[in-house]
């Protein structure tokens, strides 16, 4: 008997003392240099707003905070170095597909979808878009399809990798309206495409297109996020249009490991949600068409599972089979 009472008393005093270690762990964040790495190149918008939260997180927690941008097969690249790093200073900045889309479309990962990432906070949302060549002669989308409908040579289309792709993919298979996947490595040459009338319908982030369109080489004919979008208020959304099945916010955000202690994750989403709230970097990401957001660990969990629901549901009506 007195050897179980000491045992217990052994296992309260260890669990206290684990908890109060793991605290001031928490309290004690960060003790050196805190890197982000992000999944897409320089440039890019979740680059843009990644480097915004570096410089303001970095004034908060008196540490520098270093992106690093390891793009590649659809976030596999930057995911795979993360979760092999082990390290609490490090982070992941990325867009919801490791866990939404990937399994989807990759039958094998290098990492656990629902373990290896843990959500901390969403930072914003990308406007997603869906633009059209001046050369088809159309100006919303649904003479889009009725275009395409009529014509006996079908329309070509690109759709960024993950949400822009499902989306249009949804959208045309829900409208019994055919066109022609042309797969591009670099967006860029497909606008430049776009505008040259070779393809009729790119769908990606509206960062890339606002040049585009503002200089009248393509016509935005919807968005696909949840609202309009502040850069481009006169283009409908998908729900406007009459399918809020393929509506779709471009959540990034902040994750950490599987090993995070929670007391830190809340801390740094506490963070986050101050910085998103600064005037300047609202207004900072509405030049580049990203509305700058924030939320608890558990609302980006819901949000990312959300997106993970419907896009297997797009995935399994158009037919997508699993990379090996």
């Amino acid at each position: 008997m007195n050897q179980t009472r000491r045992l217990i008393a052994l296992l309260v005093a260890l669990a206290g003392f684990l908890l109060t270690h793991g605290n001031a762990l928490a309290q004690a964040w960060p003790q050196h240099v805190v890197r982000v790495i992000v999944p897409l190149s320089p440039g890019s918008s979740p680059d843009v707003t990644a480097r915004v939260y570096a410089e303001r997180l970095s004034a908060m927690w008196g540490q520098p905070v270093i992106v690093e941008n390891l793009p590649g097969a659809d976030g596999i690249v930057a995911v795979r170095e993360f979760v092999n790093r082990h390290d609490d200073h490090t982070l992941l900045y990325s867009f919801a597909g490791p866990i939404s889309i990937n399994p989807v479309t990759y039958a094998t990962l290098p990492y656990d979808p629902g373990r290896d990432l843990v959500p901390i906070a969403v930072s914003s949302d990308n406007c997603l878009a869906i633009g059209v060549s001046p050369k088809l002669g159309v100006a919303t989308f649904r003479e889009l399809l009725i275009l395409a409908g009529s014509r006996s040579e079908k329309v070509n289309w690109f759709g960024a990798s993950g949400l822009p792709y499902f989306a249009f993919a949804g959208l045309l298979k829900s409208e019994s309206v055919e066109m022609v996947h042309i797969p591009y490595r670099d967006i860029g040459q497909s606008l430049i495409d776009l505008k040259e009338g070779r393809i009729g319908v790119v769908s990606t982030g509206l960062t890339q297109m606002l040049p585009q369109e503002q200089a009248g080489n393509l016509k935005l004919v919807a968005v696909i996020n949840r609202t309009r979008c502040l850069s481009a208020p006169n283009v409908p959304t998908t729900t406007e249009l009459g399918h809020p099945e393929f509506t779709f916010d471009g959540v990034t955000g902040f994750f950490g490991g599987r090993a995070m202690n929670e007391e830190l994750r809340q801390r740094i989403a506490a963070n986050v949600r101050a910085v998103a709230a600064q005037p300047t970097v609202k207004a900072r990401f509405e030049e580049i068409g990203v509305l700058a957001r924030s939320g608890t660990p558990a609302q980006f969990a819901d949000e990312i599972n959300e997106q993970r629901v419907k896009v297997a549901r797009i995935a399994a009506a158009i037919g997508t089979r699993p990379a090996p």
